[in-house]
């Protein structure tokens, strides 16, 4: 497991960019914990004012802690992104919050089983699509309005290399469906100025969640599984090893904010070289 970022939950990043969020409102979702709040973190402490979003009331004490760390405008709310209703709302809240809406990255899914594709049931393969593609297509969905009015902005969709993976089949697909939604949207919303863009992060090291995705492998069988995935992971990358949070929220951070104003409809593999 990786020690906190920085300082701590809401100490100084080790490496930041100073004011590159300056001015700019910021919507982030899954930011309770994980690279979601890695990448809150960095940008409140680059000047940008932060709207977090979770289903987890986690969200509430590190907005307050961040606000509290930092001086920036700080926002949260906790909803359910795998809903319409959920991602409508929470465009609402954030521009009541924060007046409008620059940046909107999309951090919510995770695989929920890890097992061979025929030990699916088919409600888990449904349950598997709307935590990891759905979360995603709603959230954009609400956001790109908010930023059209806004004249423009830019999304980053966070996607996996795991669309290359073993034993999570339908989280693999979601996550495909994030990187064809990337490259479709990209498309038509240019002439808006709005820039759409993905990472597909590899395996992640991260404190122990304080929130669950799923009930976790149980039993021998199951923990074989989920060992296949591990092992398959570390030996698709390059480097042999997992990376932190401070390697995922990195590009996250650089592909939202101005600095990449010409790149738009990418998906980039943040995996030690792993291409998914």
């Amino acid at each position: 497991m990786s020690a906190p970022i920085g300082d701590g939950i809401t100490g100084a990043p080790s490496i930041f960019t100073p004011n590159r969020y300056r001015g700019l409102n910021v919507l982030v979702t899954g930011a309770a914990q994980g690279i979601g709040q890695a990448v809150a973190q960095r940008i409140a402490y680059e000047g940008g004012n932060v709207f977090l979003v979770d289903r987890a009331d986690l969200v509430h004490e590190f907005a307050a802690e961040l606000a509290s760390a930092t001086g920036v405008t700080v926002g949260s709310a906790t909803v359910d992104l795998e809903t319409w209703e959920g991602a409508e709302s929470m465009v609402a809240a954030a521009k009541e919050k924060l007046g409008h809406i620059d940046v909107a990255i999309n951090n919510v899914g995770g695989t929920i089983w890890a097992k061979p594709f025929e030990h699916y049931a088919p409600e888990e393969i449904e349950k598997e699509v709307y935590r990891s593609l759905f979360t995603t297509l709603w959230s954009v969905r609400a956001e790109l309005p908010a930023l059209i009015e806004n004249g423009g902005g830019s999304i980053v969709n966070v996607s996996s290399v795991a669309t290359g993976g073993i034993n999570r089949v339908p989280y693999a697909a979601s996550k495909g469906g994030v990187n064809a939604l990337t490259g479709a949207l990209a498309k038509e919303a240019a002439h808006h100025n709005v820039r759409v863009v993905a990472t597909a992060p590899g395996g992640t090291l991260a404190p122990e969640r304080k929130v669950a995705r799923g009930p976790g492998p149980e039993g021998e069988q199951a923990q074989v599984w989920y060992q296949e995935i591990v092992d398959q992971t570390t030996e698709s990358s390059l480097m042999k090893r997992y990376g932190t949070l401070d390697e995922q929220a990195a590009p996250i951070v650089f592909l939202a904010s101005p600095e990449a104003s010409y790149i738009n409809g990418s998906v980039l593999p943040v995996a030690g070289g792993d291409q998914g």
